[in-house]
């Protein structure tokens, strides 16, 4: 249904359009100053707007201008009861759709707020297009992973139906970028996008902010207020950490999502909304189905398509890609040239479990960008991340290989101090004095392979392999450069 919001100081003159606009099957709303239509329009959205020029405070013309720079500003008709050819040339001027004239003529009205919406509808269509064109896919989600990739999938499949979704994984794992990525691939994405963090808001005043109040219903209440569902009105509610919503909440929102009813505290009669809503938690609502603390019929409910984010432990091969991403979009807040990362680094944070998840990478990252120059070395670890550099350091089938004898024939220095030309191929030379090289910088970081490896600027397993080639003496083994 088309919204369009009548703004006008005189209240049979909204009365009156109010009417005949609802005969058509508009939904439409009234202010009856410039400053309220205002706010109700940053608030909600609305295709149409229709407003007299002369109002109280802030004119009509004022209001045009500065719905103008709106990025998705409705379509504004004019209306004056002392209409001048230069209030109509300055409001077209200004972006105005049509300038009507009081008395309203009922067919005139009509077709201009029914041109208003096809254009409105029109400029979407081409905005969406674009959008397609220029929006980062899925709201920011990054992996490849096969589990990345199936969440990918089902976004994909379930966003442009009305199913309601509920979203589970470990505190962290990205769960309101899923819900985001759902609202903008739907038929809902220029609608509002209303996120409620459940486990926030006391008890007490959960229903208030869910579903309004009425002014005077409650100590404290001085004005009426618009509830969260309602905000979210033609959009998206997300209803983040809903297993720790109370009881007395839960039949509220089963309510809402029965049949579209709620009442604002205070209130006397019924409201309506339509509105989608996907769920998040890290809990497991069956156990607190089993438990008493959660409704069965409400997780019935929410549970149309569940999709399940694992945690980050589980899909560590998308660590280098988120690794790099955040260094970047970090970087560029900061105004810093992005860093680079070591390759023994690289590794170590590739296995690390990581128990705050993707928030607790993105954090480490941020700690990157703040604290180092240029790159980041296995110094720059955190302390979690370098127990496993400690670990695998002190593992003596991989870390330390036999110290350098060097009354030992094949040691790799006497051989080079005794080589005269004729006495080996090129290719031997070049292996020869590769493994000298190595034994001395083994020798340097005292036997630690890990650290070994990045000073030679190589993978910890590569140095390992080549370690195992020259102590079974192959020297006249060819081998690619790294």
């Amino acid at each position: 249904m088309p919204r369009i919001i009548v703004i006008d100081d005189e209240k049979n003159i909204c009365r009156t359009v109010s009417m005949v606009l609802m005969g058509e099957d508009y939904d439409v709303e009234t202010a009856s100053s410039a400053e309220d239509g205002l706010a109700q329009i940053q608030a909600d959205a609305f295709d149409v707007a229709i407003l007299d020029v002369q109002l109280g405070g802030m004119s009509g013309i004022e209001l045009l201008e500065k719905l103008h720079k709106f990025p998705q500003a409705p379509e504004v008709i004019m209306m004056s009861g002392h209409a001048m050819l230069s209030d109509a040339v300055n409001a077209t001027r200004l972006g105005a759709f049509d300038f009507l004239e009081k008395p309203l003529d009922r067919d005139r009205l009509l077709l201009s707020v029914r041109n208003a919406v096809e254009r409105r509808t029109l400029t979407q269509k081409i905005q969406s297009l674009e959008d397609a064109n220029t929006t980062p896919d899925f709201c920011g989600i990054l992996g490849e992973s096969p589990a990345m990739l199936k969440i990918k999938d089902a976004i994909t499949v379930v966003a442009p139906t009305k199913g309601r979704v509920l979203i589970t994984g470990e505190s962290g794992v990205g769960k309101d970028l899923v819900a985001r990525a759902i609202h903008a691939k739907s038929d809902r994405a220029k609608r509002s996008f209303v996120k409620v963090n459940c486990s926030a808001i006391p008890a007490e005043l959960i229903e208030s902010e869910l579903f309004g109040h009425e002014k005077g219903s409650f100590t404290g209440a001085a004005v009426s207020k618009k509830g969260l569902f309602e905000m979210a009105n033609n959009g998206t509610i997300f209803l983040d950490e809903i297993g720790d919503m109370s009881l007395a909440a839960q039949s509220k929102v089963l309510r809402v999502l029965q049949n579209g009813e709620y009442m604002r505290v205070g209130a006397e009669k019924l409201s309506y909304v339509d509105v989608r809503v996907i769920a998040a938690t890290n809990k497991d609502l069956k156990k607190c189905v089993a438990d008493g603390t959660f409704r069965e019929d409400l997780y019935f409910r929410l549970n149309v398509v569940p999709i399940h984010v694992p945690p980050l432990r589980d899909r560590l091969t998308d660590v280098p890609l988120l690794l790099n991403a955040f260094l970047a979009q970090i970087a560029a807040e900061y105004g810093r040239t992005p860093l680079s990362v070591t390759d023994r680094a690289s590794e170590l944070l590739g296995q690390y479990t990581y128990p705050g998840n993707i928030r607790e990478l993105h954090n480490i990252c941020e700690r990157f960008v703040i604290m180092c120059q240029e790159r980041v070395t296995v110094d720059d670890l955190p302390d979690e991340v370098l127990k496993l550099d400690q670990k695998q350091s002190n593992t003596p089938a991989n870390s330390k290989p036999a110290p350098i004898d060097t009354n030992d024939d094949d040691n790799p220095m006497q051989r080079l101090a005794t080589i005269t030309p004729g006495s080996m191929s090129l290719r031997t030379f070049r292996n020869v004095a590769e493994h000298a090289f190595i034994r001395a910088t083994l020798n340097a970081a005292a036997q630690n392979v890990a650290k070994a490896a990045e000073i030679l600027g190589i993978e910890r397993t590569n140095l390992h392999k080549k370690i195992k080639k020259y102590e079974s003496n192959s020297f006249d083994t060819d081998e690619s450069e790294d």
